[in-house]
């Protein structure tokens, strides 16, 4: 199907939009004629993205996802200004960088906090809406979910969690006619790791690797938005990506050897 027929008229949700890939999904979906709603935790970023997309098919919400009541009000919310949800996409998340050795528990809560149980609060609350509906929900994972990744356990466990616990739920919805996938990037530009949590739970700030060589979020954003128009199941982004997922599926001892070698230069963990 047409990715632009399949939206317009739409009501959907992205969590997380005011960055990277999800303010990509926003600004396409628009575009697209869809209705669309979304939060973000700054309320200077929820008032740029209103002032350059300023229409009454965008409703905007500061929404910290890690806090249960948050979720239920956006999407309360939601329901009462476009009358229900089509879709979902539970794209808000955050990442890490630091040693397990060396990394406070509270890293690894927080992570869970925002990727893990963001999407159970506003999938659980947008869920009788959306299967009334017979709509979407989505999860924005990672090759991580697929793969762990050293120096990124809080964030590798995360996914890995969301990946299992949308396969349930996707099983418990084939009756429901409501369509569940997940979507794993591979290195796409965004500030997702610049605000990643070193051991001490505060935001690094930079990033070593190249942004330039990475998979703009525009055209991430595209291939979201296509697979979820043609309903597909899963959807793995880049190369390396690909390759990283079948590697670590039938050869995981030759995937240790190589991610560890991609991640450590002369012993040290890339940051």
């Amino acid at each position: 199907m047409e990715t632009n027929d399949f939206f317009r008229g739409k009501v959907v949700v992205v969590t997380g939009g005011t960055d990277g890939i999800g303010k990509a999904l926003v600004e396409q979906l628009l575009g697209f004629g869809a209705r669309v709603s979304t939060c973000g935790r700054n309320q200077d970023k929820i008032y740029q993205l209103q002032k350059v997309n300023p229409s009454s098919a965008l409703h905007c919400m500061v929404t910290d996802v890690s806090r249960e009541n948050d979720c239920r009000l956006f999407i309360e919310r939601t329901c009462a200004v476009f009358g229900g949800i089509d879709v979902l996409i539970n794209n808000a998340g955050i990442s890490m960088r630091a040693l397990m050795k060396e990394t406070a528990v509270e890293v690894i809560r927080n992570v869970m906090d925002i990727n893990f149980f963001g999407t159970v609060y506003c999938t659980r609350y947008a869920l009788t809406s959306i299967m009334e509906r017979k709509g979407t929900i989505v999860g924005i994972s990672s090759i991580a979910g697929y793969r762990g990744l050293p120096g990124r356990s809080g964030y590798s466990a995360s996914k890995f969690a969301l990946q299992g616990w949308l396969e349930s739920l996707r099983t418990e919805m084939i009756d429901e006619g409501v369509h569940v996938m997940w979507v794993c990037p591979g290195f796409t530009t965004s500030n997702i790791r610049q605000a990643a949590l070193n051991k001490d739970a505060e935001a690094h700030g930079e990033t070593s690797m190249d942004e330039e060589k990475m998979m703009p979020a525009s055209v991430c954003a595209g291939h979201i938005l296509h697979a979820i128009a043609n309903r597909k199941r899963t959807l793995i982004l880049t190369f390396t990506g690909k390759k990283t997922v079948f590697l670590s599926r039938f050869f995981p001892a030759l995937a240790d050897k190589l991610v560890h070698r991609f991640f450590f230069k002369e012993g040290k963990l890339i940051q």
